[in-house]
């Protein structure tokens, strides 16, 4: 057998259609603990047929009970959430899949290596964006005064949001933003989705009640048709999520197209994750 397939320490910069088939058979082995995760996340390297690649395993076994949220189902909704980002065609998440591994069944997904600086998110000194940058809202920085917390006008973030919209994403910090070094853009930690009820919680307001562009629209109708009775992602979401869950999922999908425009916070529900990052 030919020695394996070397990778980063840390990851892989731009991951393909092989790594869920790798992540899926190949023997999984724990290196460490994540330590800052709310949830049990182990740091993995998963290794089959000569090929080897580093990786985040979050057994269902170390979830926390969440009120909002049936227990033991957060690492169904990260899968569900890598099989909705690869109907888009957007390759948003990194290849996400369930298996069993030395703590149960969990999530298993590719580790990424982001760069050390995105340039995605700013504070800055001002009471508007400048070009380029779109308003999240104003941040408090100490000795009472504030700082205007902007994103980037970026076409990939506006991209995750159209996504995080349709999986009704409660937790978009920028923390779950990586750029890796050679462009190529991800979100990760999709545990708190597809909640039938709306949860849509994020940084990425900022074209907020905007026309959504040809492309996302051209998106949206592809999920419609996925999401249909016979389509082949409801079929994928229905062993993952119930019933309930995939039906809001497409309901989110009709309300984009027929709104026509990026989603606006209800007031119903705080817009922006605590902390932000």
């Amino acid at each position: 057998m030919s020695a394996p397939e070397r990778i980063p320490p840390r990851g892989v910069t731009t991951a393909g259609p092989a790594h869920a088939e790798l992540l899926a058979r190949g023997e999984l082995t724990v290196r460490g603990r994540i330590r800052d995760a709310s949830n049990a996340a182990l740091y993995c390297t998963v290794a089959h047929d000569g090929r080897e690649a580093a990786c985040v395993y979050k057994p269902v076994a170390g979830e926390r009970p969440l009120w909002d949220f049936p227990d033991g189902t957060l690492a169904q909704r990260e899968v569900a959430a890598y099989a909705v980002s690869e109907a888009t065609g957007w390759g948003l998440v990194p290849p996400t899949v369930l298996r069993d591994g030395p703590y149960g069944e969990g999530m298993c997904q590719l580790w990424i290596e982001a760069a050390p600086e995105d340039g995605l998110l700013a504070l800055v000194d001002a009471q508007e964006p400048e070009p380029g940058w779109k308003a999240i809202g104003f941040a408090e920085v100490g000795e009472g005064r504030t700082a205007l917390l902007v994103h980037a006008d970026d076409e990939r973030l506006r991209r995750l949001a159209v996504l995080d919209a349709v999986v009704n994403n409660a937790d978009r910090k920028g923390g779950h933003l990586l750029t890796t070094g050679d462009g190529q853009f991800y979100g990760i930690d999709h545990g708190v989705t597809f909640n039938a009820e709306n949860k849509l919680r994020t940084l990425l307001w900022g074209w907020a009640g905007e026309p959504l562009t040809a492309e996302a629209v051209e998106v949206l109708e592809r999920l419609r048709t996925a999401l249909g009775p016979t389509g082949e992602l409801t079929g994928t979401l229905g062993a993952l999520i119930t019933q309930a869950e995939t039906d809001a999922t497409r309901a989110r999908v009709d309300a984009l197209l027929t709104s026509g425009t990026h989603p606006e916070p209800t007031g119903d529900w705080p817009a922006i994750p605590w902390p932000p990052v």
